[in-house]
């Protein structure tokens, strides 16, 4: 490409919104163009390296048997109504009527499509199993599209859906993709874990799931991480142990202490003059299922947060949030001084696994500016139950496998999703194939995303400096940066020749804007950020016949001839790969 006659931009000024790197350098480096909240044309560079990523992830899938297929992107409303998620999905779906008032929408993902083709060409389980998959465009219509097209409101994804006759076949098609995603995210070039997840929406939270975390300070994602255990699960998944902590275990007299002005867990404990930890965090949940409600008191160590997923497993609900002020109010707590003794309503008390239950507490009396003291639960309270209800920090401990490691947390990017999705949507829409019996059954499900246009902000996220971009060597727009500075027209044939030789053995991008000085064509290399800068200088090349190298990840600089340019240069990106 030669900049002359090519279509790019570069900009001095991030715009306003953009705040974090990848944004800022996508829009600095000309990569992408806002057209509106959360949507992005990609512009001629920055599509190329979108289409790297695709061809690595068609390269990687289409070894272990996977089929491209391109699915529409407009889909029928009643495929969605038959799965049961037309509601479900809720505000995030944007959706339409076309003319004859049938209910459209745009794709915020496929299983419904892929499963109406499925019921329709698969009949027998010696058709299985199968893997399907597309890289094309979604829609979420997000409340606050932030971070350019890490989290923009249409995007593309790569999305794939296996079919599998028993639940052992699906377990094998798992690992398969889960070892392709692993050979993806390497290829690319990415420091990335994989990290057990949670399913949410897209099944009922008991399937086995992963996801793919590119490591970045910058990263809305926290991951949980052990290195002696190699224990690695999003912070909403993980289950981890506090470290070993010195409760009361003298079984004090329980008594009411007046704590006025004291709501807060670091209010009373100050007050009390104890550790965080001798007390209970005392939270109220209503948990709904249908149209029926009903309220659960959740007790942690006063310096544990509860993990609402966790939550909601437990309770089998359809979802589950605090409750209001009213309806405290109408269960007998006092806001601030909520506590598990001597209760005025029916709720349902649980209490997480680190409690011990032995121990004294401070809790709230369910009264204005007063609490307990001394509160021990197996003394003071019948039908105990245990929960694993909090939610993992750094500092915590984990166990496997005879080893034991602390924990720490870190930030990660999300860029790929592996689900097992079992009979969940072919249940739902009556997809069925003949087992051996010849009797029809439900075929198992997995699904596996990679946000591809994600997956390019992420590794800028990963690998940029105060200049600009740092591109892996596998998936940067081109590999070499060529630039000509000369004040004479004598060089531009030289210029043209390297060009030619270069092309032959690499992707170039060839910087032949004329009156433009070297440090306007250097800061430009910079921020674009390609494996490797060649410059064909003048003074260098009149005294020496030599042209200069520049490694754009460690700013090492090479002087070599001619004959010696392109050996010199596969060296470096050998090196860099």
């Amino acid at each position: 490409m030669r900049l002359s006659k090519g279509f790019w931009q570069t900009y001095k000024e991030a715009p306003t919104d953009a705040t974090i790197p990848s944004h800022q350098l996508m829009v600095r480096a000309g990569l992408i163009h806002k057209s509106g909240a959360g949507i992005y044309n990609y512009l001629p560079i920055g599509l190329r390296s979108i289409q790297k990523v695709e061809n690595i992830i068609r390269e990687e899938l289409n070894k272990d048997d996977c089929y491209e297929l391109t699915m529409s992107v407009v889909t029928p409303g009643e495929l969605w109504q038959e799965s049961g998620r037309w509601d479900s999905m809720g505000p995030l779906m944007l959706r339409a009527k076309d003319r004859g008032n049938r209910d459209l929408c745009i794709s915020p993902t496929n299983e419904e499509a892929v499963v109406d083709i499925f019921k329709k060409s698969i009949k027998s389980y010696k058709q299985l199993p199968v893997t399907l998959y597309q890289i094309n465009t979604k829609f979420r219509d997000e409340i606050r599209p932030r971070f350019g097209v890490m989290r923009g409101r249409e995007f593309t994804m790569k999305d794939a859906y296996s079919f599998h006759a028993s639940w052992e076949c699906l377990e094998k098609g798992y690992q398969t993709l889960y070892r392709a995603y692993e050979r993806i995210f390497t290829r690319i070039g990415l420091n990335f874990i994989a990290v057990e997840a949670d399913a949410g929406a897209m099944a009922d939270g008991k399937q086995k799931t992963h996801e793919f975390q590119v490591l970045a300070r910058s990263g809305e994602d926290k991951v949980i991480f052990c290195k002696e255990t190699g224990y690695a699960a999003n912070i909403e998944r993980a289950e981890t142990s506090r470290e070993k902590l010195d409760f009361d275990l003298s079984s004090p007299e329980l008594k009411e202490v007046s704590t006025p002005g004291t709501a807060t867990i670091e209010d009373v404990c100050n007050f009390l003059k104890q550790p965080q930890h001798r007390s209970l965090k005392s939270l109220v949940y209503s948990i709904i299922n249908g149209e029926e409600e009903e309220f659960v008191l959740a007790l942690l160590l006063g310096d544990d947060d509860l993990n609402e997923i966790k939550l909601n497993l437990w309770a089998k609900a359809d979802h589950v949030k605090p409750a209001t002020d009213n309806q405290l109010n109408q269960l007998g707590f006092v806001k601030g001084y909520i506590g598990p003794y001597d209760l005025k309503a029916k709720v349902k008390v649980i209490f997480d696994k680190e409690i011990n239950l032995d121990g004294a507490y401070s809790t709230g009396a369910n009264k204005d500016d007063a609490h307990f003291t001394g509160f021990v639960p197996s003394r003071d309270l019948k039908d105990i139950e245990k929960v694993d209800l909090r939610l993992s920090k750094s500092g915590d401990i984990h166990k496997a496998d005879g080893k034991e490691g602390v924990v720490e947390e870190i930030s990660g990017i999300e860029v790929g999703h592996v689900f097992q999705l079992g009979d969940k949507y072919t249940k739902s829409m009556n997809a069925t194939v003949l087992d051996q019996n010849g009797k029809a059954v439900n075929p198992f499900m997995g699904c596996y995303g990679i946000g591809t246009t994600r997956t390019v902000a992420a590794a800028i996220e990963q690998s940029h400096d105060e200049d600009g971009i740092i591109w892996p060597v596998t998936i940067a727009p081109y590999h070499v940066h060529f630039a000509t500075i000369t004040k004479t027209s004598e060089y531009e044939e030289l210029g043209d020749e390297i060009y030619d030789l270069l092309k032959e053995n690499f992707e170039v991008l060839y910087d032949d804007r004329p009156k433009l000085g070297p440090g306007f064509k250097f800061k430009d290399a910079d921020l674009l950020g390609l494996p490797i800068r060649v410059v064909l200088g003048e003074r260098d090349h009149k005294k020496d016949s030599l042209f200069e190298i520049k490694v754009r990840k460690t700013k090492e600089t090479f002087k070599v001839s001619k004959e010696d340019l392109i050996s010199k240069i596969k060296e470096l990106l050998e090196g860099a790969s």
